[in-house]
């Protein structure tokens, strides 16, 4: 039969993509060996990007850029292990949005720990617990998530690479709509459904907790119970869906930083995320921007925060094109620095994918 002629044809092509596979890995454990004597970062994010740049140039179908990129993610992480047993902290338990963004960026051969909060992340990297950590930084409906921006300025921990996960919220339960008294999720995703909420659960409580993972947790156990969370959540808890995708806007995309103790080699197409504080002056911010306007930097991001360390002082995080080693980039730091009262560079990295 034609059929069995075409499917022994798919098994020699099988052959020779695991004889090659298993020939790449031979090189990747190569690169290892020299990576441990040099003292270098095994996660190169810089690399990651070049090799998934040059498999879409490459790529002539009829598998789709995106559909070959998600087989690579698996490639790369079966490599990262063979370097080294590579561990990613996240914020908890499975199957929360932050272990989602984790699998996306390293794919399922790695180790995860869960933690209980975004202080814990930096404090098992920081321990040597773990290799590197995934952290939300800012969601497109909702803004900036300010204890990641908060734990940023005090540790020195690097932003290493970014992750951008589409977001899509489900109430989920064991009972009909009809009967859901208390629903329960993360603060932030209650906002991101604040109108369908009041739209079709006006009398159900609202009730907070840490993650949408915990929700799903809470809501498996309680009668007449509900929560707000991922399909993957519904599936490890056992849960129903009732309504899908119940944001506010199609458009929900969190945004999650990769952090490290390494600094990332430039790719070309990098940004470099800063913090400053200003001197309390009229103008002062307005003079903080000019070293940028002047090198022909763009910045793409600008947010501000209490600094908790004095009232009315406050933290700005910028978000700029360009790489720390570029000269343009370094000229325009330097001004900075000299007129501000603090500035900390708190990494360069490729832009998002």
């Amino acid at each position: 039969m034609k059929i069995q002629v075409i499917r022994k044809t798919i098994d020699e092509i099988d052959k020779k993509i695991v004889d090659l596979l298993n020939k790449r890995a031979q090189k990747i454990l190569e690169i290892g060996k020299l990576k441990k004597r040099l003292k270098k970062s095994i996660y190169a994010p810089a690399r990651e990007k070049e090799i998934l740049a040059k498999l879409a140039q490459r790529n002539k179908g009829p598998l789709k850029n995106e559909a070959l990129a998600a087989i690579y993610r698996e490639v790369m992480s079966a490599a990262l292990a063979l370097e080294k047993p590579i561990t990613i902290a996240y914020m908890g338990p499975q199957a929360t949005f932050s272990h989602q963004a984790a699998l996306k960026k390293f794919g399922i051969s790695v180790k995860y720990l869960a933690c209980n909060t975004i202080s814990d992340v930096f404090s098992e990297v920081e321990k040597n617990n773990a290799d590197y950590g995934v952290v939300p930084i800012e969601n497109s409906i909702e803004g900036a998530v300010s204890h990641t921006l908060d734990m940023l300025v005090d540790s020195d921990l690097k932003i290493c690479s970014q992750v951008l996960l589409d977001i899509s919220h489900n109430l989920l339960a064991n009972c009909q709509k009809k009967q859901i008294r208390k629903i329960y999720s993360n603060p932030q995703v209650f906002g991101q459904c604040r109108i369908w909420l009041e739209s079709n659960l006006p009398k159900a409580d609202l009730i907070e907790v840490s993650s949408t993972t915990k929700a799903a947790q809470m809501a498996s156990k309680q009668k007449n119970s509900a929560c707000i969370a991922s399909l993957l959540a519904a599936k490890e808890y056992r849960l129903k869906v009732v309504a899908k995708e119940i944001e506010d806007s199609p458009h929900n995309i969190t945004r999650f930083l990769v952090i490290g103790k390494y600094e990332v080699e430039p790719t070309g197409h990098d940004k470099t995320s800063i913090v400053f504080s200003i001197k309390d002056r009229v103008g002062a911010l307005h003079d903080m921007l000019m070293p940028f306007k002047k090198y022909g930097i763009n910045l793409t991001k600008i947010e501000s925060r209490p600094s908790k360390r004095r009232a009315w002082d406050y933290f700005f995080f910028v978000d700029l094109a360009g790489h720390l080693r570029e000269n343009r980039v370094k000229k325009a730091l330097e001004g900075l620095e000299e007129k501000c009262k603090f500035l900390k560079v708190l990494g360069s990295y490729p832009t998002a994918e």
